[in-house]
């Protein structure tokens, strides 16, 4: 083997097991993250979906009412 590449090689080799390690750290950090996030997204989507039927719930009691519920707030000035 040629003598630069037996340094080299010398100089890697122990060193992998903390570049092994460093890695194995950075992927399971990247699962744990991607974890956190997914559980916030389904939390949203249940908080959305709620958000969702309370305002069907209003709209359904203002036509029951006889509001109309498309009028614009402002009374319809631009």
């Amino acid at each position: 083997m040629d003598p630069i590449l037996a340094d080299i090689y010398s100089t890697i080799v122990p060193s992998a097991p903390y570049l092994i390690g460093a890695y194995a750290l950075l992927w399971c950090a990247l699962l744990a993250f991607i974890l956190v996030i997914v559980r916030h997204v389904r939390k949203s989507e249940k908080q959305l979906v709620l958000l969702e039927e309370e305002v069907a719930d209003l709209k359904a009691a203002r036509a029951q009412r006889g509001v109309a519920g498309d009028a614009p707030a402002d009374g319809g000035q631009e």
